[in-house]
This record gives C-alpha cells, structure tokens and sequence, in this order.
C-alpha cells in the first residue's frame, strides 16, 4: 500500500463508527494534533481510542470526503469536506489532515480544521 492508500483508508473509517477500526490504523505511538480553534493534541493509541468513543458521540453518521490528496513519501496531506450530525443541527466544515504514515499505520495526525465554522453551524456563543 502507498502512504496515500493507508491515509485514504485512515479517513474512509471514521464512516464505520466504530472506534476500533478507526483506532486499528494508527501506531501505538500515533500522535493526534488538532490544531482548530477548539482542537487538543495527544499521543497515543490507548487514549485516542478512549477519546473517539465520545467523537463518534457527538458526531453521527460522520463522513470525511476527501477533496484533494498531496503525497510526498510518507507524508499525505488531505483536504477534505466533513459532515455530521451533532446535538444541535447538521454540520459541514472542511479541513486539512496532514498525515504521516510508518510502516503501513498513521502515525502522526495534524489536522487542521474550521473551528469558527463549526461554531456558527452549531450556534455556540464564539466568547
């Protein structure tokens, strides 16, 4: 598989909702960067596993299509479209996942996303 196809793969996952699947992706040292406004970064398979639980929560019938991929060696960078449903309404934002890939996993993810639009979607108070 290319780093391309391991990234794709990564991201077609998040569809199935299901933590394991997803979290079957990344290494035991995956290294999860959000950098939106509202994002948080960790390390660790374990933990990201834990914390998709409560995404995959708030997030129903989540679907990342991506809308272009970049690949240089192990490094893929994806914009993508996602949309869900949460609590309050349907949302749609976009985004950009810079992925790197070692030895057929995710490794690192930062992923680089329109907070503020989420915000306005959703109708959360921006202060």
């Amino acid at each position: 598989m290319t780093a391309s196809d391991v990234a794709l793969s990564y991201l077609m996952s998040f569809s199935s909702g299901d933590p394991q699947v997803i979290a079957s992706h990344v290494t035991d040292d995956f290294e999860n960067n959000q950098m939106g406004v509202l994002g948080m970064c960790f390390t660790g398979k374990d933990l990201y596993q834990q914390r998709l639980q409560g995404f995959l929560s708030k997030f129903r019938n989540l679907k990342y299509s991506p809308e272009k991929v970049i690949a240089n060696d192990n490094e893929v960078a994806i914009a993508y479209r996602m949309t869900a449903d949460d609590d309050r309404c349907s949302i749609d934002i976009h985004g950009v996942m810079i992925i790197t890939v070692s030895g057929n996993k995710v490794s690192q993810r930062s992923d680089y996303w329109d907070g503020l639009s989420y915000l306005g979607q959703t109708g959360i108070p921006l202060s």
